[in-house]
């Protein structure tokens, strides 16, 4: 072998390269060693690879072997537990079934050795480093103590109150559990252990000494107390303390609104009052210790309010008693501005207030829709002035008072908070109590009106120049609601119905022409003042003696009124037009019921159109023109008692087919549907309808042909209009000619072949679904070709 460099030269250059190697080895082994220390003394497991642990990764399996499912210390505390149930199920079995066999001294003996035994073992197995032994071997010392006591109860005390008993075998063994614990701070299973078992002395002593559910109430707030403090001064019981403190605190205020919801006086109620300050005072300062304790705030805020508004229940009406819980609990909010306070305490009696006022609102919401719901009532007997003011059994005003109370509250937080929420709030709470309150408080009728319809209109108001978007979409919908609710209670009578309609109407026609308001807010006014012109003129006509078919006449005034104003309406024309276009329909039902009205209603609204369809922009009303005289025409022919409808459409289609052609010839790219779909139609159409109608052969015969020459004429010239309608009538003659025959078959088939059938024909579109489409995307691009 050659090698570039001299003998002597290379020969330092390797030894060089081993000595680095050496020291790098040496690093690496150091580095390895302190991680392995300091993973054994955190409890993870080590992963061992490399040269230092010939083999594949642990965490692969490679060539040595499979790869292990469960780590070394999973199934150490596996068989840990294991063995610890195992020994306390022994343990069980002795004291319950072995216990008689022995005499005095020998149970003590026993019991005593095995305790001390259990309790012993794991200081030495602490010291070996043993952590999770010795975590099992404790536990089933702490289990051996608790039949320590059960034993000295069954043999020593057998007649004493086995409750209380209890109370202080758990008090003893919470104090001998936590003298443990400290002593062997390794454990971590004493401590808690201890925490547990010192819930039980006060509740179980209150049980056995039969304090009542006060009593009860007051050991489990005074425990909770108890825990709250441990768990704010001991960090290592943090969490076993605060979880029963949260629990016992809310079973003590739970029985403390009971009993005050429960008391039939103040006097009764004051101390079930006592319970939940006292309460309140715990979990405030628990949040005042603990920035993540705002919850225990928000319960002892709400706990303080239900406090006093419970010592005035007893002597108010319910919707009063829901305004004393308000007077204490609204003003919690204001807790927002007061910075002295810390932010978990702020912030709890800020949401309790929002909750008191949430549920207020609830309630008095509650009650003053069913107020809004009654007037339902006026469909039974229209115009019949029989609705009274108020319902005596009703609310009362201190549900307009809630209302209005948390639309208050709602207003300030608005005002010192950036959310829209509580502005949308004081908008709507605001409107119900006042829509409400003149109702409720027993206004006479007219004063109902008139409070309801000003409370409509400044929503309306509020509604056009919105503080907020929020807020201004909250009064629309307050206004239509509004609008709608009186307008409702307005047809108890005659008077009031063209009052109210009247005003409301006019103010949204304003509505409509404000040109400052958002547009989709004038769009809704234009419709509402189409719908009340409509409503109006109905309401004239019924006040006549003249029949429901002759009120479609008045009835069009509104849609010619909309067409002749037209470009003048501005942006909000198009709902306008929409809505008298349904004015126009209620026209054509109103008149439904009289052929000759019908026609004349029809004719009239084709007038209409045709006069919309002069300007540039609606010339699209003139097919509706159109369509309204022929169906004008044709109700007035069926009137008349016609039976051949093509003596008086084909002296139309002729001419109007070869004006049809004319217009082809000079304008080559014109429509088919243009130059010939009216011609077709007006003959076309009538006949099919009489063809339906007829019993004989010759006329189906005859529009059959007819339909089947017109379907060849548009296929050779590539017309569309001729195409589609030739091809639907002669399709609607067929199936009128076959549907007999269809029934007669249909009725000799069993029951279950229609099913089957139809079974297979869905198996088969569904298998060529995907060429079916094409084929039907092919289909309409051919006759979009035509002309």
């Amino acid at each position: 072998m050659n090698y570039p460099l001299p003998p002597a030269e290379e020969l330092a250059l390797i030894d060089r390269e081993l000595a680095q190697l050496d020291a790098r080895r040496l690093h690496l082994l150091a580095r390895r060693d302190w991680l392995l220390r300091l993973l054994q003394q955190s409890g993870t497991a080590a992963v061992r690879w490399g040269p230092a642990a010939s083999g594949p990764p642990a965490w692969s399996a490679g060539p040595s072997g499979p790869a292990k499912e469960a780590s070394a210390p999973s199934a150490q505390n596996v068989l840990l537990v294991l063995g610890a149930v195992l020994l306390a199920v022994a343990a069980l079995a002795f004291t319950l079934v072995s216990w008689g066999s022995m005499g005095i001294a020998g149970r003590s003996a026993v019991l005593a050795v095995v305790t001390a035994a259990a309790l012993a073992a794991p200081v030495p197995l602490v010291r070996r480093g043993l952590r999770s032994t010795a975590e099992s071997v404790a536990a089933v010392g702490l289990l051996l103590t608790v039949l320590d006591a059960y034993a000295l109860y069954a043999v020593g005390m057998p007649d004493a109150d086995g409750t209380g008993y209890a109370a202080g075998a758990a008090a003893v063994l919470a104090a001998v559990w936590a003298g443990y614990g400290s002593a062997l701070r390794a454990l971590r299973l004493p401590l808690p252990a201890a925490v547990l078992a010192a819930q039980l002395p006060l509740p179980l002593a209150a049980v056995a000494g039969d304090a009542g559910a006060l009593g009860l109430g007051w050991a489990l707030l005074v425990t909770a107390g108890l825990d709250a403090a441990l768990a704010l001064r001991v960090r290592a019981a943090a969490v076993a303390a605060a979880v029963p403190a949260a629990v016992l605190g809310s079973a003590a205020l739970l029985v403390g609104a009971a009993q005050s919801w429960s008391a039939g006086s103040s006097g009764q109620a004051l101390a079930p009052a006592a319970l939940l300050l006292a309460g309140a005072a715990l979990g405030v300062a628990a949040a005042w210790r603990e920035p993540r304790a705002w919850a225990a705030a928000l319960v002892g805020a709400v706990a303080a309010v239900v406090a006093v508004g419970g010592v005035a229940r007893p002597e108010l009406e319910p919707g009063w008693a829901v305004v004393a819980h308000l007077l204490v609990g609204l003003p919690l909010l204001a807790a927002v501005r007061v910075p002295a306070l810390p932010e978990a305490v702020r912030r709890g009696v800020a949401v309790a207030g929002a909750v008191v006022g949430a549920l207020g609102a609830l309630t008095a919401g509650a009650a003053v829709a069913a107020v809004l719901v009654a007037r339902l009532r006026v469909l039974e007997e229209v115009w019949a002035a029989t609705t009274p003011a108020a319902d005596p059994y009703g609310p009362g005003p201190a549900a307009a008072v809630a209302l209005l109370m948390t639309a208050g509250a709602a207003w300030w937080l608005s005002r010192v908070s950036a959310r829209p929420e509580p502005g949308v709030l004081a908008v709507v709470l605001g409107w119900a109590g006042l829509f409400t309150a003149p109702v409720l408080l027993g206004f006479p009728v007219a004063a109902v009106f008139a409070v309801q319809l000003a409370v409509t209109g400044a929503a309306g108001f509020l509604a056009l120049r919105p503080p907020a978007r929020g807020a201004g979409i909250a009064a629309a919908v307050c206004a239509l609601a509004g609008a709608a609710n009186v307008s409702l209670g307005a047809l108890d009578g005659r008077a009031a119905t063209f009052a109210v309609w009247g005003l409301l109407g006019a103010c949204c026609a304003a509505g409509a022409a404000y040109g400052p308001a958002a547009r989709w807010v004038r769009s809704a006014a234009a419709v509402c003042a189409v719908g009340y012109a409509t409503g109006l003129l109905v309401a004239g006509a019924a006040v006549t003696d003249l029949a429901v078919a002759w009120w479609a006449l008045p009835v069009l005034a509104v849609p010619a009124l909309v067409a002749a104003l037209g470009p003048r309406l501005g942006a909000v024309r198009l709902p306008a037009e929409v809505a008298a276009a349904v004015s126009g329909v209620l026209a054509l039902v109103l008149s439904a019921g009289r052929p000759g009205t019908l026609a004349l209603v029809l004719a009239l609204a084709g007038v209409v159109c045709a006069g919309a369809a002069v300007r540039p922009e609606r010339r699209v009303l003139g097919w509706a023109a159109g369509a309204l005289f022929v169906a004008a025409t044709w109700v007035r022919l069926v009137e008349a008692g016609v039976t051949a409808p093509e003596a008086y459409t084909l002296p139309v289609t002729v001419p109007a087919l070869a004006v049809g052609f004319l217009r082809r010839r000079r304008d080559a790219q014109a429509s088919s549907w243009t130059a010939y779909g009216p011609g077709l139609a007006a003959t076309l159409v009538p006949s099919l309808l009489a063809a339906w109608g007829d019993a004989g052969w010759v006329r189906p015969l005859v529009l059959g042909a007819a339909a089947l020459a017109v379907t060849l004429a548009g296929a050779h010239r590539r017309l569309q209009a001729p195409l589609l309608l030739g091809g639907a009538v002669l399709a609607a003659v067929a199936v009128h000619e076959l549907a007999p025959y269809v029934v007669q078959v249909a009725g000799a088939l069993p029951r279950w072949v229609p099913p089957a059938l139809a079974g297979v024909l869905l198996l088969v579109v569904g298998a060529t679904y995907e060429k079916r489409l094409r084929d039907a995307r092919r289909l309409r691009a051919a006759i979009g070709r035509l002309r």
